[in-house]
């Protein structure tokens, strides 16, 4: 991957904020030319420093949905079962391997407590699953 330098992070922070912003408008904010900026991005992109671009979307909160994370606990090998088994929950927005105590980390978004209860009882009946913790996201920052 490309050694990235101040100019490049200082860009990558930019669009993190406004991924559709002008290259303009980047070039402005950063005091450097929409030349230097296309040749940053190119470069960026080519590289695979920079992916792609994307939208982010408020999620449901308040009484409109619940969000948690689910720390799961796996029996043995079982890990690759059990994540087929997960994705077929549409409740599930994302799911993550971890080393340390828990093996997976689910991301849930339900729309009441009685469809998040319904959730957790589901996933933890998954044989195989040994254990698991699960925190109610409250805010975002």
């Amino acid at each position: 991957m490309l050694n990235l330098d101040q100019l490049d992070r200082r860009i990558i922070a930019t669009l993190r904020g406004d991924g559709r912003a002008p290259i303009a408008k980047i070039a402005s904010v950063l005091g450097v030319s929409r030349a230097t900026v296309q040749m940053r991005l190119d470069r960026m992109l080519a590289s695979g420093a920079i992916l792609g671009f994307t939208v982010r979307v408020q999620e449901p909160t308040g009484t409109h949905g619940l969000r948690a994370v689910m720390m799961i606990e796996v029996a043995g090998r079982s890990t690759s079962a059990i994540i087929r088994q997960l994705r077929s929950f549409p409740e599930l927005r994302a799911l993550h391997t971890t080393n340390g105590t828990w093996d997976l980390i689910a991301e849930i978004s339900a729309e009441d407590l009685q469809s998040f209860d319904r959730i957790l009882r589901e996933i933890r009946a998954i044989e195989g699953i040994l254990n698991s913790e699960t925190s109610l996201l409250l805010s975002s920052a």
